[in-house]
């Protein structure tokens, strides 16, 4: 017997998401929706609303890629200062 893979859309996802962060609980979901528990738990820890130090809410999602987006320019902010040296030095 084969598991069936359901797709859900980025919007249904961020929808149930919002469902949980406005009171609902997690059993509620599953049982009107029809989905699994660690399904909810996962795209809550993906969509969910992160309150920063300055006190911008944002989700787990946009701070994974401001991170790699730092780490990015970190290195090409490394690579500029080597070739600087290399630069200079002539």
């Amino acid at each position: 017997m084969s598991k069936q893979y359901n797709n859900y859309t980025e919007e249904f996802k961020k929808t149930v998401v919002a469902l949980y962060e406005s009171g609902k609980k997690v059993s509620e979901i599953v049982r009107e929706y029809d989905l699994e528990k660690k399904l909810i738990y996962n795209w809550i820890k993906k969509y969910g609303k992160v309150k920063t130090e300055s006190g911008l809410i944002t989700n787990n999602d946009e701070l994974l890629k401001l991170r790699k987006e730092n780490m990015r320019l970190q290195e090409e902010n490394e690579i500029l200062k080597k070739a600087m040296v290399i630069f200079t030095k002539k």
